[in-house]
């Protein structure tokens, strides 16, 4: 799954001109691993700095896997009696719609092998298809269960949630419920390279521009395509920046994960980008298409016409291609 400090990024476009009806407020700072920025017009010069942090503090404490006392990691660790908040409650929620959608590629129940892989808070292992086997009979988005109360049931207690593949886009969707709340129209909200844009950007009277990055320039970031979104979000996901690599064989392992098989998918899939109305929506199914081949991707899509979707692949012969939905490819600014 995607690791939070790693990530396909996304380059927002700012433009610096101002009027004298209006004020860009901007926030930047670090969270959840990664970096964020907040971009949001308003009549006036505001501070949600408290606002913010408290969003990422909730969220750290219901479902960081790198939070001993969180409780996602009291879960893990076989506590039946926690109840959770409304925002693991939604996560989950958002995790059985887009596991059922996805024909169960998305499952954030890999949390026992994203940390024998070496991508999580656990340790790492040795692995064969023998071990992989053993530890797939703690996977399975069915051996889990949100109940009445808001407990959580594991068929298993060694099963280990990991919800870092929609944690950080639905940590974007909670920042833009507060400035929906604080009656802000026009805002940019970046986490770790995904985004959710309201409005326009009232500087330059245009939408907000949104650059994703080339996923196979390794040094430094060159732009694939440039999208302008309004009343939308997108995330991406990439395996280019985002692997480890065994320092005996030399062979590289990429961070998604493969629920089915329980090995790391090497894919011809470069990058993926998606975009949803909501942010969890989005990164949720990003990862997803890592994990899936392309011509099961595209069966999902047709399946789901609230998705558009960006995919970079290589071919049979090794050129790079991009597929994109309509939808998608009318957001590229040409």
């Amino acid at each position: 799954m995607k690791n939070t400090v790693y990530l396909f990024g996304l380059m927002v476009f700012l433009f610096n001109c101002r009027t004298n009806e209006t004020v860009k407020n901007q926030t930047r700072g670090n969270a959840l691993g990664t970096t964020y920025s907040i971009i949001f017009i308003a009549d006036k010069e505001l501070d949600y700095q408290q606002e913010i942090d408290s969003v990422f503090r909730v969220l750290n404490q219901s479902m960081s896997t790198y939070i001993p006392d969180s409780d996602i990691s009291k879960i893990n660790q076989g506590d039946s009696t926690i109840q959770v908040d409304k925002m693991f409650k939604e996560v989950f929620e958002i995790s059985s719609k887009v596991h059922n959608a996805s024909n169960g590629y998305f499952d954030p129940t890999v949390g026992v092998l994203a940390n024998a892989w070496g991508f999580g808070p656990g340790d790492q292992m040795e692995l064969d298809s023998l071990r992989v086997d053993s530890l797939l009979s703690y996977v399975g988005w069915g051996k889990v269960q949100l109940n009445g109360d808001n407990t959580i049931t594991k068929s298993h207690p060694s099963i280990r949630f990991d919800f870092n593949a929609v944690a950080k886009g639905y940590a974007i969707d909670r920042l833009g419920a507060m400035l929906d709340e604080k009656g802000i129209k026009n805002y940019l909200v970046e986490v770790g390279g995904e985004v959710l844009a309201r409005g326009k950007n009232l500087d330059s009277g245009k939408q907000w521009s949104v650059g994703i990055d080339d996923p196979q320039v390794e040094n430094g970031r060159q732009l694939k395509q440039i999208v302008a979104l309004k009343d939308v979000a997108m995330a991406s996901s990439g395996n280019y920046r985002k692997f480890r690599v065994d320092p005996e064989t030399g062979e590289k392992y990429v961070h998604t994960i493969n629920p089915k098989t329980g090995f790391t998918k090497n894919s011809n899939v470069l990058a993926t980008s998606v975009v949803a109305k909501t942010c969890a929506v989005a990164d949720a199914f990003a990862t997803s298409f890592m994990a899936m081949d392309l011509e099961d991707s595209k069966a999902v899509l047709e399946n789901h016409d609230e998705l558009e979707a960006y995919i970079i692949y290589l071919d049979r012969n090794g050129e790079t291609q991009e597929f994109f939905t309509p939808g998608f490819e009318a957001l590229v600014k040409r």
